[in-house]
């Protein structure tokens, strides 16, 4: 049975990284990246909902009358 010959395993998993590092670099390149990102004014309106213009009164179940 004859050996597995490693010789060359070396310089084709080093070449492997290199070329995987560029390509992931020529990707990442392509984006535009905003170079100075601003906050949007965050301006809340408040909008009043039918439940909100009245007072509602809730009742826990421990301060109900005892049936």
């Amino acid at each position: 049975m004859p050996q597995l010959d490693t010789s060359t395993w070396f310089i084709t998993i080093m070449s492997m990284i290199m070329t995987l590092f560029i390509v992931f670099q020529l990707k990442i390149s392509k984006y535009l990246y905003p170079s100075d990102p601003e906050s949007k004014p965050t301006t809340t309106l408040k909008q009043l909902n039918p439940w909100e213009k009245k007072w509602t009164k809730i009742y826990s179940p421990l301060s109900l009358p005892q049936q």
